[in-house]
């Protein structure tokens, strides 16, 4: 309860505030101390969590697994899709020289994860390509096998009969002759929509404007005869 006073002339008013309790107090009896303030307790980390946050998801990307065949100096092409979507990702085609991983070209993907790499082939030869996609801040990095690319260039051919001794000392089943590449060296050769890997084995042909002699079993699964033009890998 509260007690008022009249204040005598000159004298401040007083306001005392007493408890219910301590009013009935007998003489001699003293007020019990008030309780103290409950101690801080620590606060509980479950509310303090933010409401969101960013979360990393696993990317994958999906290409057509094949082998890329094309003249020097002409374009490739390779298609393909981030999933889930994400736009504006940089991919970049992969080729593997020298034993290491090269990147040869590069792009963004659109709105809907399509993209396009384009790539002007150099000079002859084989490699395996891949695409990429670098990691960033909220995701990691992603890579699809594209398969093998091989560049070919046109040059003269001939065949003949490797019955009697090689220069190379052996005989390969698909055979050819070259006048430089080292013996055991793989050469792929396509005519005519037909492809065969072939081994160097001998030296020759020494005509000018030709530059491998096929023996009879690279020929004929080629289904060359005479002299011609074949695609070479080297």
């Amino acid at each position: 309860m509260t007690t008022w006073h009249r204040a005598r002339p000159g004298v401040r008013a007083l306001m005392l505030a007493i408890p219910a309790s301590a009013a009935t107090l007998g003489a001699g009896q003293a007020l019990a101390a008030p309780a103290p303030d409950p101690l801080p307790t620590a606060p509980d980390p479950l509310q303090m969590a933010p409401l969101s946050e960013h979360v990393s998801a696993a990317t994958a990307l999906r290409i057509r697994d094949r082998r890329i065949a094309v003249l020097a100096g002409q374009s490739v092409q390779v298609r393909g899709r981030l999933l889930p979507a994400l736009a504006g990702r940089r991919v970049a085609l992969q080729a593997l020289m020298g034993g290491a991983w090269q990147t040869i070209a590069t792009a963004r993907t659109a709105t809907t994860g399509k993209f396009v790499l384009r790539y002007i082939t150099g000079g002859a030869g084989q490699e395996p390509i891949r695409v990429r996609i670098p990691g960033e801040r909220l995701n990691g990095h992603t890579t699809a096998r594209v398969g093998k690319m091989t560049v070919y260039r046109q040059a003269g051919a001939s065949w003949y009969e490797d019955g009697g001794n090689t220069a190379c000392g052996f005989h390969a089943h698909y055979g050819v002759a070259n006048r430089t590449l080292p013996c055991g060296t793989q050469v792929e050769f396509q005519y005519n929509g037909r492809s065969v890997t072939a081994t160097v084995d001998d030296r020759g042909p020494y005509v000018g404007g030709r530059d491998w002699d096929l023996n009879q079993n690279t020929a004929a699964v080629l289904g060359f005869g005479g002299v011609g033009t074949v695609w070479s890998s080297q």
